[in-house]
């Protein structure tokens, strides 16, 4: 099913290439990034409404720095969390006078320290993310008719390189710390995670790469990724998703159980979706997959019911875990949607022990 799909839905179908050079591995040196304007994905009027969006935690955040999420050390801070008995030499101000008056005994008020988060934004460049249907003119922030690379076409790694962009902002902007991931069939490239001054320049910069035609292998790239973080964090994964359910399972479980939070945006192309499509011609996969002659009108109920289905496996598979999920069409703007996702997850978050 994944194979079709790749062959099919992310057949080239007068796409452009996706010819490119990958980047410099982890470990090999630090490399100068390159230059990229954010409103090339960003228009600045969603830069504004992202400014006004809370990314919290769902998990308990291990930190020492104060910030607006939940940490599991106590101390007097702002929201209360329970009360320990009084002892000689403990600041009377905290005192609970009405549990004195109740019980007769001295107590202290104890509150929930806050902390900040760490953010680490996965980003997917196999590929099959340089498919795109979408004018880059009408897709573009700043309206420009190519791409930095010369397509004229937007990318679903383009719409990647976007959401990347929005939840670093976000983060930043409340003082968290980001980092990023960039792969394919392994990391690519690698941001240590950070919230000082020209970090969201950074990971822009990071992003402006060309897809390499690779397959997706999560099992090799999680355990890169995993390797690297010491601390709970948020991980953001952003891909098409073009990969064997049960090993897409795999990945989140392994996440799961190093107590990590997961947002999962599955980007994908609204050509992909429907297969509007009406002439024979052949189609050749982004990742290496052979050319195979195909009538799109013969086969296009069959696609489109195994597409769903598939979108609906990676679906349950993310809520089973208990982590989020968006799907994301990159003929959408992008500004809606996110606010929407936040507005859910921040909702759901307050209603909940952690908020």
């Amino acid at each position: 099913m994944v194979e079709a799909e790749r062959s099919q839905a992310a057949g080239r179908a007068g796409s452009g290439g996706s010819a490119g050079a990958p980047a410099r591995p982890p470990g090999s040196g630090t490399p100068r990034l390159p230059e990229a304007d954010a409103q090339l994905y960003l228009h600045p009027q969603t830069l504004a409404r992202l400014g006004t969006l809370e990314l919290r935690a769902k998990m308990i955040v291990e930190g020492v720095m104060s910030g607006a999420h939940k940490s599991p050390f106590q101390g007097f801070s702002v929201e209360f969390a329970q009360h320990r008995p009084y002892v000689h030499g403990d600041d009377i101000r905290h005192l609970d006078w009405k549990v004195y008056g109740r019980s007769d005994k001295l107590h202290l008020k104890q509150y929930q320290q806050e902390t900040n988060l760490d953010l680490v934004v996965m980003v997917d460049s196999s590929g099959s993310m340089n498919f795109g249907s979408r004018s880059f003119l009408e897709a573009s922030g700043a309206g420009r008719k190519t791409s930095p690379d010369g397509r004229l076409h937007w990318s679903k790694f383009d719409h990647a390189t976007a959401i990347g962009a929005a939840l670093s902002y976000m983060s930043l902007h409340q003082g968290d710390r980001v980092g990023l991931v960039v792969f394919a069939d392994e990391v690519r490239s690698m941001l240590k995670r950070s919230s000082a001054q020209g970090t969201w320049r950074q990971v822009v910069g990071a992003l402006s790469v060309t897809p390499v035609e690779k397959p997706t292998n999560f099992a090799r790239v999680i355990d890169q990724v995993l390797g690297k973080l010491t601390n709970r964090c948020l991980i953001a994964l952003v891909s098409d998703l073009y990969v064997d359910p049960e090993e897409f399972r795999t990945a989140l479980a392994r996440i799961r159980h190093r107590r990590h939070d997961v947002l999962v945006f599955q980007t994908i192309d609204n050509r992909e979706k429907e297969f509007d499509l009406s002439e024979v011609a052949p189609f050749e996969g982004l990742e290496g997959e052979p050319k195979l002659r195909v009538d799109p009108r013969a086969i296009r109920t069959a696609y489109k019911e195994v597409f769903a289905e598939h979108l609906d496996r990676i679906e349950k598979i993310t809520r089973g875990f208990g982590f989020d999920y968006q799907i994301v069409n990159t003929h959408d703007w992008l500004g809606p949607p996110m606010a929407a996702f936040m507005a859910r997850r921040n909702a759901v978050i307050k209603r909940s022990k952690f908020g």
